[in-house]
């Protein structure tokens, strides 16, 4: 299976392609973020995510999608913001019929630490363990973009585990 792990945000998004094999050995195939300039106007800078991530869909063809949800903001704009970018990454996904999953911060760090009230560093920290990398990958959303795909398979196979019992 081919995940794509999204984080969601107006001027980064971080996005994060893993592939688990029969064997259940993960590996890392691409991460990154799309950065979109400060200084142009929302329409430019949500049009220029959806492309790059259209673009990165079309060349990883990943089988399914795992965005991290909308969680509470003290900052109002900085909430509408985050809102846009995750309603243009689900419409990127949508667009190629991809299967859609939604975890919570919580539910992510509870998936990656065994803690949902763990901090950014112990998640970076974890991430780079179970993936096997030699450093933490930068910037930090791409490593969260990471802990999103990698909290779909862990709940996947709860799912599967469950479904078959």
């Amino acid at each position: 299976m081919l995940v794509v792990g999204i984080d969601p945000g107006i001027a980064i998004t971080g996005y994060g392609f893993i592939h688990e094999n029969e064997q259940g050995d993960i590996e890392v195939i691409d991460f990154g973020v799309v950065r979109t300039p400060a200084n142009t106007p929302v329409s430019e800078r949500l049009n220029k995510l959806y492309l790059e991530l259209m673009s990165l869909i079309r060349l990883h063809r990943p089988n399914c999608a795992a965005v991290e949800k909308l969680f509470f903001q003290k900052n109002v704009r900085t909430a509408i913001n985050v809102g846009q970018a995750r309603g243009v990454a689900l419409l990127a996904l949508s667009q190629v019929n991809l299967p859609v999953f939604e975890y919570s911060p919580n539910e992510i760090k509870q998936a990656i630490t065994g803690y949902g009230g763990a901090d950014k560093k112990q998640i970076q920290t974890m991430v780079k363990v179970i993936l096997e990398l030699e450093e933490i990958p930068q910037p930090d959303d791409a490593a969260d973009a990471l802990a999103v795909a990698l909290c779909h398979l862990q709940s996947a196979k709860m799912r599967q585990l469950v479904d078959n019992s």
